[in-house]
């Protein structure tokens, strides 16, 4: 098809429908492209204010750019670092930053950042520019583009945050907070809620301080007080993160996530966890003696591929299928550290957790 530049004429924009039209039977996501067209086509029809559209625009072009970047990245396993955009080189939070962005990438992880300056530079200092991803948006003040990533084909400008922050938290196979502001405190809530309702994840939180710090000791002392000891919250929903001010406890908090489990997807009502390594029937039977508890229906069973699931990189993986709650985050959360003590293990095995 033309690019988005032939666009600027009503006729070349029909002539590149129409061979959309025509070659759509032949596309492999044929059906989610005619649903895409038809909410187009109803929204023209509709009866929605100029900026409505200006909005849809600008989302979609959001979208293009984050949707072109990371298809060539699909199959390395990234961290998102958030963290205060204010806090200086000469800093001890920078320093971890940098320490832990450095840390990871060694283990074969890529680097994903807001992009600009405090803690998002600190994280493209440590990976380097041949690891970072900067997802940069556009602002009047604080955001320009870190020296350490300005200029790379792996940054993007983004105009909504909430665009820019579906990329950060879609791509991303690890999340790591670092001390911040307003806006870190705004993403680790939406973490801890979207994992909390499982519209995110199952993926490892780390929160991380510098050493002695005690702001996230002060702020899992309010969750604890506030929300948990006040039924606002599960008890087990403290689970979903892990709090540390040590760049090695965090890096194997994050390892040891996919040592075991690699991947879950849901097929109709059934939660299917792919796993690297197969379990015995008796580990099986430990986690059905231990986790009944978040199921609805029956219990937890081995299974190969399921026919729903489709051709993809992950069918020969072994897995568990159950019938999930979808409630209790914070014990499947728990059930994952479980079956990442399980299984027999190998040096090949567990050395590339970055491969998904």
């Amino acid at each position: 098809m033309a690019s988005s530049a032939s666009f600027d004429t009503l006729e070349s924009l029909q002539a590149d429908i129409a061979e959309l039209i025509d070659r759509l039977p032949t596309l492999k996501n044929q059906q989610l492209i005619k649903q895409a067209l038809a909410t187009i086509v109803r929204l023209a029809d509709s009866d929605i204010e100029r900026l409505d559209w200006k909005i849809l625009s600008a989302a979609l072009a959001d979208m293009e750019r984050g949707f072109q970047l990371f298809y060539a990245y699909r199959h390395i396993r990234k961290v998102t670092i958030f963290g205060s955009a204010r806090l200086a080189p000469e800093t001890p939070e920078y320093h971890m930053a940098m320490q832990f962005a450095q840390a990871v990438t060694k283990l074969g992880f890529m680097v994903m950042t807001g992009g600009g300056g405090g803690i998002m530079q600190a994280g493209h200092e440590g990976a380097g520019r041949e690891n970072s991803f900067g997802l940069n948006i556009q602002l009047p003040f604080e955001q320009q583009a870190n020296p350490f990533i300005e200029g790379d084909s792996k940054l993007i400008h983004f105009k909504y945050f909430f665009t820019r922050k579906l990329f950060l938290l879609k791509e991303s196979d690890a999340v790591a907070l670092f001390p911040g502001g307003f806006g870190t405190q705004d993403e680790a809530f939406e973490c801890m809620t979207l994992s909390q309702t499982g519209k995110f994840g199952p993926v490892p939180l780390v929160l991380i301080d510098r050493p002695g710090g005690d702001y996230w000791r002060s702020w899992s002392e309010y969750i604890d007080e506030q929300l948990v000891q006040k039924g606002l919250v599960s008890p087990e929903d403290p689970s979903l993160y892990t709090i540390t001010d040590s760049v090695d406890v965090a890096c194997e908090a994050i390892t040891r996530f996919y040592q075991v489990y690699h991947s879950s997807r849901y097929v109709g009502d059934r939660l299917v966890i792919r796993l690297t390594t197969d379990l015995s029937e008796a580990e099986v039977e430990k986690l059905n003696a231990d986790f009944s508890d978040i199921l609805v229906k029956d219990k937890i069973e081995k299974s190969q591929a399921l026919s729903q699931e489709g051709q993809d990189e992950t069918l020969g993986l072994p897995r568990l299928v159950l019938y999930f709650n979808q409630r209790d985050l914070g014990r499947l959360y728990q059930m994952i550290a479980a079956i990442n003590q399980m299984g027999v293990h190998t040096v090949e095995e567990t050395g590339h957790p970055e491969r998904k």
